[in-house]
């Protein structure tokens, strides 16, 4: 059966930790898989805005021994000139991995049911699974052992990050708490699948509106920007929404002594994080968008290679 990465509960907590764990071995020893040597083609494909996930993806297929074959999204027409379908039989045929940057959920799980080679979810308004790959491998470096630890996110609750560090946090076994202003809070849907997993792994999850109670002891923060891609027109009236949710010092210094301080990218200084936050001690996020990189490294390998002797994918 072929295995694709839609989402991050896609992955059982088993498995996502051998990914992890692929991922942290193949940081020490880049060229240690060699798992599209041929070469063999990933096609990639973006119909959002991009730096790290294209160059991630590119440099990683590389490192792997394979093709990165960039697929122009505007010029495809997916799902205007062709169906996802078609598309999704045609690349199926000339790629060993697809990867698909776009908007909606259910046109990266079309182009799943019909490709008949892993696809990879590389940004979805839903969900933004390899980034929490990458999260998660970068928080094992700082932090140890996964199980236990305490992250608050900040910010917009209603976001693909959210939702993925709701799903993806619970399934590692973490306390995962989402400080929002009410109106962006996280759906529901996700808050009670986190739990639903959190009985499995110890994770306990937790939908806040204030941001102080969200900090108090936390070992992770977390932070994205406020105007999403495809939110601009929303921008005036998020700033004044989400005001008292910047990551200043003043937040930080309520989150345990040695909290770490996340931001997937790109940051908009001054408005959801501080200058002195983002480019201060604390911040990982240099290490975490490098993370990309071997995350994705790990994903492509270990669903091209078979599916390892751990438990299926969470139900």
């Amino acid at each position: 059966m072929t295995r694709h990465f839609l989402r991050d509960d896609d992955l059982s907590p088993a498995e996502q930790g051998e990914v992890l764990e692929l991922a942290a071995t193949l940081k020490r020893a880049p060229y240690s898989s060699r798992s599209l040597a041929g070469p063999r083609t990933v096609a990639t494909i973006y119909d959002k805005p991009t730096l790290r996930t294209q160059a991630s993806f590119a440099a990683g297929i590389a490192e792997l021994g394979g093709n990165p074959m960039l697929v122009d999204g505007s010029l495809a027409g997916i799902g205007k000139r062709e169906s996802v379908a078609d598309v999704a039989r045609v690349l199926g045929r000339q790629a060993s991995v697809i990867v698909w940057r776009t908007f909606a959920q259910s046109a990266v799980e079309e182009m799943a049911a019909y490709a008949g080679v892993p696809v990879v979810n590389g940004l979805t308004d839903e969900f933004h699974p390899c980034q929490l790959l990458a999260d998660l491998l970068t928080v094992r470096e700082h932090k140890g052992a996964l199980p236990g630890l305490t992250v608050a996110f900040v910010g917009d609750g209603g976001s693909n990050l959210s939702n993925s560090w709701l799903l993806a946090g619970a399934t590692a076994g973490l306390h995962v708490r989402v400080a929002a202003p009410e109106g962006h809070q996280p759906e529901e849907q996700y808050v009670d699948r986190a739990r639903e997993i959190g009985g499995q792994t110890g994770a306990t999850v937790a939908a806040l509106a204030d941001p102080k109670a969200a900090l108090d002891g936390a070992d992770v923060v977390v932070t994205d920007t406020w105007v999403s891609m495809g939110k601009e027109e929303e921008a005036a009236a998020r700033l004044a929404a989400f005001a008292d949710y910047r990551v200043t010092t003043d937040l930080m210094s309520l989150a345990a002594r040695d909290a770490i301080v996340m931001h997937c990218l790109p940051a908009y200084r001054g408005k959801e994080i501080d200058a002195e936050v983002l480019d201060g001690p604390q911040s990982v996020i240099w290490d975490e968008a490098e993370n990309r990189r071997h995350a994705q490294k790990a994903i492509i390998t270990w669903l091209i290679e078979g599916v390892p002797r751990s438990s299926g994918a969470a139900s």
